[in-house]
């Protein structure tokens, strides 16, 4: 049934007395008319593969639905960066690991009107690397992809159909020596980290950004259901694969969340 059906003609349209007695009218029918806005969640973490977060992907996944998301992607940490996964262990078994945060999450969005999609972030000393579009199978076909030159993992991956936005380009941390961008070998940059406190590293991303003609992707970082920062990317059609959310950034159809 339509909303609209089961609100009454004198509800619809009605008027609000200003302070000068003035009535400035409005209308229900175009309040419940408005596009539905889908928010996403492109950046996050899970116990299950980052040594930094403290949630499940199925904590996480209950946490951004009640927070009014459509859907999150879960970029743990991949083995060289803070990862939880033994490295001893054999790649195939890493690697499923690895995936369990995002698969655990999938599950629990299973039983809600909710969208998981997989991705990771990818470090080379300090310089992080958001991958999206490939699978468990690409991790699995590529175990010695950690002696890769950073520039060769781009190209590998970018060749393959993977879609890299540069995170948090100009973070200052203690465990990143220096900033290195690499704004001819990626896709996007992160323009928007809702997890940092300092605005000028937002600021430059996004003249980064610009200056090159690169995609605009905005993320949060959570790693903690107790406390999600808000941020992530806003789109006026629903998103239903991981392809979906790559072509709408490439046709402009997204927006960054301030």
């Amino acid at each position: 049934m339509d909303k609209r059906n089961c609100v009454s003609e004198s509800v619809l349209t009605a008027g609000t007395a200003t302070a000068g007695g003035l009535m400035t009218e409005f209308s229900l029918e175009r309040i419940l008319a408005e596009p539905r806005k889908y928010r996403y969640e492109t950046h996050m973490h899970t116990k299950e593969a980052s040594a930094c977060a403290g949630s499940t992907g199925a904590e996480m996944v209950r946490a951004y639905y009640r927070a009014g998301y459509s859907g999150i992607i879960v970029t743990d940490h991949f083995f060289n960066g803070n990862s939880c996964i033994p490295a001893h262990l054999p790649w195939t078994q890493r690697v499923e690991l690895f995936c369990q945060g995002y698969e655990n999450a999938l599950r629990e969005a299973s039983k809600l009107d909710f969208h998981v999609f997989f991705g990771w972030e990818y470090n080379d000393n300090g310089a992080e690397f958001l991958t999206y579009g490939l699978d468990k199978d690409f991790l699995l076909a590529h175990p010695d992809m950690l002696s890769w030159p950073i520039e060769k993992y781009l190209r590998v991956v970018r060749e393959a159909g993977g879609f890299v936005s540069q995170a948090h380009p100009y973070r200052e941390a203690w465990y990143i020596k220096e900033i290195r961008v690499f704004p001819e070998l990626v896709d996007a940059i992160e323009v928007r980290n809702a997890s940092h406190t300092d605005p000028e590293f937002d600021e430059k991303a996004l003249e980064l950004a610009n200056k090159y003609g690169l995609y605009h992707t905005g993320g949060s970082d959570a790693h903690f259901a107790e406390y999600l920062p808000g941020g992530g990317m806003e789109f006026d059609c629903e998103l239903f694969s991981i392809e979906d959310f790559i072509r709408a950034v490439k046709e402009g159809r997204g927006r960054v969340i301030p």
